[in-house]
């Protein structure tokens, strides 16, 4: 496991070993050190880490009959693929549940694998059954219809004063979100890998007695 080289690391391997922390101290070593949005999408449904890729959405409220209900949210969940994450980026709105347990449940069959929503969602309990992870501002009873909806997919969006650009990786869990550009993420991948072994060992070294100041002066890893 310690001499695995970048190339060799799956999204599997990444859902096994890496969670937000690390991915976050890997990006700031290559100088990316505003990766997380700055606002709180705790997880609603399920515990654990979601890793996956991007899949984007763009969403605005609205105040008037919908002329076409659901149409670009509906082909942007039959266009999921696997191992993709949707991203509703709604500015934060919660003027209504966007997203719920039948779009999830359309999702993964896709073989979407979460879904994080700048916004509110609905259907906790359902999609907690589902164990489909969704994470957002929070929840709101209220359907989508005639009050918000898709208005561009596959295209950049920003969350929380971050851009998520489709196809990019994703880390989400109990200690937030953040995104790893695909233009650094090989690099950014392997030094989370690296790192994660690392502490390893240097947990074990604590556990054995070492003070955390000579941990850190052996291994300058805390």
């Amino acid at each position: 496991m310690a001499h695995t080289t970048p190339d060799e690391i799956t999204i599997d391997m990444m859902r096994e070993a890496l969670y937000s922390a690390v991915v976050c101290d890997a990006l700031d070593s290559l100088g990316y050190q505003a990766q997380s949005p700055r606002v709180p999408l705790p997880p609603l449904t399920t515990q654990g880490v979601l890793v996956g890729r991007c899949k984007t959405t763009l969403w605005a409220d609205i105040y008037h009959a919908d002329p076409r209900p659901y149409e670009l949210e509906l082909q942007a969940v039959d266009a999921c693929r696997a191992d993709e994450v949707l991203i509703a980026a709604a500015g934060g709105s919660m003027r209504s549940g966007i997203w719920g347990e039948l779009l999830s449940t359309a999702a993964m069959n896709q073989g979407c694998v979460g879904a994080i929503v700048d916004g509110a969602a609905r259907d906790v309990a359902p999609m907690r059954s589902m164990e489909f992870p969704c994470f957002a501002r929070g929840t709101c009873v209220y359907d989508s219809l005639n009050r918000q909806r898709v208005v561009d997919l596959d295209v950049p969006v920003e969350i929380g004063g971050v851009v998520f650009a489709p196809g990019d990786l994703v880390f989400a869990d109990e200690d937030g979100l953040v995104v790893v550009p695909q233009t650094i993420e090989r690099d950014a991948v392997f030094r989370a890998w690296e790192k994660v072994h690392a502490e390893n060992v240097t947990r074990d070294a604590i556990r054995d007695g070492l003070k955390a100041t000579e941990v850190y002066q052996k291994y300058g890893i805390l």
